[in-house]
């Protein structure tokens, strides 16, 4: 029998010592707790059971106890015993409890989940916490690329499919994992992107799926501490942890930044009927919203919704991104639905949500970039009054409001005018600041961008679930025929608009993120919710054709001229809108203040200073111009399927033609572009068109 110490409440999980290892778990109505531990990973029964005593081995809401003579790689778990009373359904001793701080999980060999529901004991088919190591990240070795928002390209992307897929190129062995996901930053470097986005990579539960299907997107958390297991090459849990650093350390020595993505709004617990797996059996009325009944309230959308508001389940969201950012090494955290996050008791909503006024407050986190979803499925949506003075918001309204333009709806002129100029109508009359706007046009959630010029509509029968699933308004459409074609008519202007949305995106103030595969038209057949689809239809596209390697090589420049224009198209200061234009009727302009540089926006029609604000137009131009060097940037945007004449305004040094995408391919955006001196620019029927001051592609700031 392995002795038992006192312990210590902090830190929080499994911590070797120099004797053994302390262990320490939050239960605050628990009259009994029991610490479990097992020989191995799948041992059906425990080895030891340790009563952990209610006196010595109990500080307030904390229960500890230090054990001699264990140490990394013991794999344990917990019972917790505690009164029933009306309302409270958690306690179940029955069931082993996960370690909601266990930095690795063992046992997915034997796990059953539905053994974690009713009251037979899942003693055999249960999940483990491993005692790990809880070392730091050599950040000496593998600094944090810093990049600015100003510069920031986010790429979002699925670890377990990024590496996987016929042509891909990784080895067979390391394909849908951490390494393998090393082998393919290459390809990241070559897009020219500064950052990604990885989907959930904390461990969720594949078990979390209809009958016959698997949860693959992840957005079902088992835990915020241990890497998922899904995406580990080999079967030693103690190497997770490694993997991920490996991972995280190879990005940064290539200059690319590492987002996770978060779920710390629900859990895969689910409402009350579900399987108690860790939270819920230590105490289900302090981690869930409840009724005074116990009913769960949901603004999830999956059964349960995080009560952050809690002075204890924040210190174990904090204790997950302290865990994520400097023992692994991630650079920031995009939160799933981040905005339920902020609602207090019976999820009223709060202008100064505690969780995040503490993690802006905490100086080891400081340095992380934070984005969010701004909604929840409850109906609050909070962009421009985000309640956290630094995190970015994903911004709906671009992703709408662009593909609804370059659709050629009516009323769609001048929300693309506002979009383009960053958003002011959205953030109070100013453009968003500088991380602010996540701009984006496709997500794992929706169409691909290959499949928002080819359907009309979803078509998400694969899930199992009569196509019920899924966005049913996603504004996209098909250009004449449903899904493939083999019409060269259909298929030009398909890649024109992919041409037309990519440009759109890139030469827009805010933070762009792009969606893995897009630029390689990778299609999921129409199926815009592909959470459950673990097969070619969600993974990486990996076998591109000519027009698939034309479309990226496109994206390739424009990454690279966005780069290189970032201060004027996404500047630290807002461009001045210039008197008496771009402004709907009845509309003050705002002045711009005396700052050095300060440029202006000047909004344009086919004629110059004359926009088309009408419902019926479908027609844009705009151009920034210096008021000592005069016009340095002009674009033209003709969403119309006629052809359009654009009158110029003359730039002193000389225009060079960056973007044209009714041209060829290798035309549309030259390595090399030519110089414009016509005083007009034809643009073919939904096309768009980019003049740049000949100095600018020099590197010369006029």
């Amino acid at each position: 029998m392995a002795p038992l110490r006192p312990g210590h409440p902090w830190p929080l999980g499994a911590t070797p010592t120099a004797r053994g290892v302390n262990f320490s778990v939050v239960a605050p109505l628990a009259t009994r707790v029991e610490l479990l531990l097992f020989s191995h990973a799948s041992a059906p029964e425990p080895q030891q059971v340790i009563a952990l005593d209610p006196v010595a081995n109990r500080s307030g809401d904390h229960w500890h106890g230090e054990v001699e003579g264990i140490g990394i790689g013991c794999c344990y778990g917990y019972r917790v015993f505690g009164p029933l009373q009306p309302g409270r359904h958690g306690f179940n001793p029955s069931k082993v409890l996960l370690d909601p701080c266990a930095r690795a999980i063992a046992g997915w060999d034997v796990y059953r989940r539905a053994d974690a529901v009713g009251a037979i004991p899942n003693t055999a088919s249960c999940l483990k916490g491993v005692v790990t190591e809880r070392e730091r990240f050599d950040f000496v070795a593998a600094p944090r690329p810093r990049h600015s928002w100003q510069r920031t390209v986010i790429y979002e992307l699925h670890v377990g499919g990024f590496s996987r897929g016929a042509g891909s190129p990784v080895p067979p062995e390391l394909q849908g994992t951490y390494l393998g996901l090393v082998e393919a930053i290459p390809y990241l470097q070559e897009l020219g992107i500064t950052t990604v986005e990885l989907l959930p990579v904390m461990a969720f539960d594949p078990q979390d799926a209809p009958a016959g299907r698997q949860n693959y997107w992840g957005y079902s958390p088992i835990s915020w501490m241990a890497p998922h297991h899904g995406y580990q090459h080999g079967r030693d849990p103690l190497q997770i942890r490694q993997q991920v650093r490996q991972l995280v350390s190879a990005c940064h020595q290539a200059g690319i930044e590492v987002l996770v993505d978060v779920v710390y709004n629900h859990t895969s617990e689910g409402n009350q009927a579900g399987p108690t797996l860790s939270w819920r059996g230590l105490d289900d009325r302090l981690y869930y919203h409840q009724n005074a009944r116990g009913d769960y309230l949901d603004v999830s959308g999956c059964g349960n919704s995080i009560a952050a508001n809690r002075a204890l389940v924040r210190r174990l969201i904090l204790e997950s991104m302290r865990c994520w950012a400097l023992e692994l090494g991630v650079d920031g955290f995009r939160f799933d639905l981040g905005i339920a996050l902020s609602r207090g008791e019976e999820l009223a909503p709060l202008d100064l949500p505690p969780l995040f006024e503490e993690i802006e407050a905490d100086p080891e986190l400081a340095d992380l970039k934070l984005v969010s979803e701004p909604w929840d499925c409850g109906g609050l949506y909070r962009l421009a009054d985000f309640p956290a003075r630094r995190m970015g918001a994903w911004n709906g309204r671009f992703r709408d409001d662009l593909r609804r333009f370059w659709k050629g709806d009516e009323r769609s002129c001048w929300p693309m005018g506002q979009r383009m100029a960053g958003s002011p109508d959205l953030y109070g009359g100013q453009p968003a600041g500088l991380g602010r706007s996540i701009t984006f046009l496709t997500a794992h959630d929706g169409f691909t961008l290959a499949d928002l010029v080819s359907y009309d509509r979803k078509h998400n029968l694969a899930n199992g679930e009569q196509d019920r699933d899924g966005d049913n308004h996603n504004n996209s459409w098909n250009h004449g025929r449903e899904g493939p074609c083999s019409d060269p008519a259909v298929q030009g202007l398909r890649n024109r608009q992919l041409r037309n949305l990519l440009s759109s995106l890139l030469l827009a103030p805010g933070t762009p993120m792009l969606l893995m595969g897009d630029e390689v038209r990778r299609s999921q057949g129409g199926n815009n919710n592909s959470w459950c689809q673990d097969n070619p239809l969600g993974w990486m596209h990996w076998s591109p054709d000519a027009d698939d390697l034309a479309l990226r090589s496109f994206l390739q420049r424009l990454v690279a001229l966005r780069r290189l224009l970032a201060p004027l198209l996404n500047p630290e200061h807002p461009h001045a809108e210039a008197p008496s234009t771009g402004l709907a009727p009845g509309e003050v302009p705002h002045r711009r203040s005396d700052l050095p540089g300060q440029l202006w926006r000047h909004w344009h029609g086919v004629e110059l200073g004359k926009p088309d604000w009408a419902s019926w137009s479908h027609s844009l131009a705009w151009s920034l111009e210096d008021p000592q060097a005069g016009p340095l940037l002009w674009c033209g945007m003709n969403a119309y399927h006629q052809a359009m004449d654009f009158s110029v305004p003359p730039c002193p040094s000389g225009w060079r033609r960056a973007i044209a995408t009714d041209l060829g391919d290798g035309e549309d955006l030259p390595a090399v572009p030519p110089t414009w001196s016509a005083t007009t620019m034809h643009l073919e029927g939904r096309s768009l068109g980019l003049l740049v001051a000949s100095p600018l592609l020099q590197g010369v700031r006029l």
